[in-house]
């Protein structure tokens, strides 16, 4: 199912961020964000594009999409009214649940009993792959423009010629030597 309006996509787009930022929390864009709940500093899965990672073809998640907004937030419609909690109608009923409530639905909806366990899975590793990986940039371009998740992790950034070598041994021990056919970039002959 599509959006058939910009107000049903922006829903959307709140909605996944909302369950991004459940999953790896960071700081609000802006005052009125609500998307992001803002208990953590720096930038959390969507400051590092989880929507944007979402949303490639490659990873096979697009189509699914606006189903699992829609029920994400038929969720939290349920969720709201069994702890006799009165949701902001502004915004998606999953955005408008306190960060607790957020993290209590996600935990039930992806524990191993859950019917729809898998979806919800899913959907919480590709927020994760956008914040450890930036799967949707090149590494260079999201190290350039200061990626959260890559600088969180401390990624290594290339030499100057756009090309990575490690002078020092993560383990401080050469594991293996090269082959003999290995070209001086490191490529197999």
């Amino acid at each position: 199912m599509q959006p058939s309006t910009p107000d049903a996509d922006l829903a959307v787009t709140m909605t996944l961020e909302a369950f991004a930022d459940t999953i790896l929390p960071g700081e609000k864009r802006s005052p009125d964000d609500r998307s992001v709940a803002g208990v953590s500093a720096g930038g959390g899965a969507v400051a590092s594009g989880a929507v944007d990672v979402l949303r490639t073809p490659e990873g096979g998640m697009a189509p699914a999409l606006d189903g699992l907004a829609e029920a994400l937030n038929g969720h939290a419609r349920r969720y709201a009214q069994e702890h006799r909690l009165t949701p902001d109608a502004d915004v998606p009923p999953f955005v408008a649940l306190a960060y607790p409530d957020r993290v209590a639905l996600v935990q039930e909806l992806t524990a191993v009993d859950h019917p729809e366990r898998e979806a919800w899975v899913s959907l919480a590793m590709f927020s994760t792959i956008a914040f450890d990986a930036a799967a949707h940039l090149h590494t260079t371009d999201a190290l350039a423009a200061g990626h959260p998740g890559l600088a969180t992790l401390g990624y290594y950034p290339p030499d100057r010629d756009g090309i990575w070598r490690f002078p020092e041994y993560s383990y401080g021990r050469v594991l293996a030597r090269p082959h003999p056919d290995t070209t001086p970039s490191g490529s197999p002959a």
